[in-house]
């Protein structure tokens, strides 16, 4: 028996293992892009896309909520470090985020005032990362937007950036059940970065918005008519700026 009758084997082994890879990794980027959104949905125009003209990736996921939008839209609000959180479960934060503290399980009046303009955390105040609120409509859509989320120091040694849009729509269906999108859309620069984003951010974004929106519909759900009644009442006796 010659010696490339006994490799033949093995690297036909190797070669299915790659394949299999290689398949693996393609249907994350799949799921990272699309999971639990309708191709209808993904391809539908939504509030904010005109912020990040030209991107590189975009991502719709889903979520049917049973719940009508008032009850999901103050755990919106309500989003961000050292306030509500993301809503993902203990485990990713500690594995991939060991700054943030565990996401909020009941609603804070003092979290509930939002505005254009306002800044939304991302992680501690050194770390100089965050999100502007460009666009909200009270139970309808919050639209965020940062050029902040690189590394330290990429922008000035590599002349790294990125526009990173991201929306949050509530659409009411039927049954008294909301259908809630998150998009993202992304756009970096040098070409590497924009690489390593593709590669590594897109694929775990399956795991991350997955995350959120099962943990934004567990509160949702558990959130009743007295919880928003409350809140309301608090934002008309509250003078000065208008809450959302």
């Amino acid at each position: 028996m010659g010696r490339s009758a006994v490799t033949r084997p093995h690297r036909a082994a190797s070669d299915v293992a790659l394949g299999a890879v290689l398949a693996g990794y393609g249907l994350l980027q799949w799921l990272g892009r699309t999971c639990g959104a309708t191709r209808a949905e993904g391809r539908r125009r939504l509030p904010g896309d005109e912020l990040c003209a030209a991107p590189q990736a975009i991502t719709t996921h889903g979520i049917t909520v049973a719940a009508p939008p008032e009850h999901i839209w103050p755990w919106l609000v309500q989003m961000g470090w050292g306030r509500g959180q993301w809503y993902t479960a203990r485990w990713v934060d500690r594995l991939l985020f060991p700054a943030n503290g565990p996401s909020a399980d009941r609603l804070v009046p003092e979290w509930q005032r939002l505005e254009p303009g306002d800044r939304v955390l991302d992680g501690p105040p050194a770390t100089h990362c965050g999100f502007v609120v460009r666009l909200l409509e009270p139970e309808h859509y919050l639209v965020l937007q940062s050029t902040e989320h690189l590394p330290p120091g990429w922008s000035d040694r590599y002349g790294a950036a990125i526009d990173w849009s991201w929306a949050f729509v509530l659409e009411p269906g039927p049954g008294g059940t909301t259908r809630l999108l998150v998009r993202s859309r992304v756009r970096l620069r040098p070409w590497w970065v924009a690489a390593c984003y593709l590669g590594v951010v897109v694929p775990a974004d399956f795991v991350m918005a997955g995350q959120m929106l099962r943990g934004l519909r567990a509160r949702a759900e558990a959130t009743t008519a007295e919880d928003v009644a409350v809140l309301r009442g608090l934002r008309q006796a509250r003078p000065g700026r208008p809450a959302c």
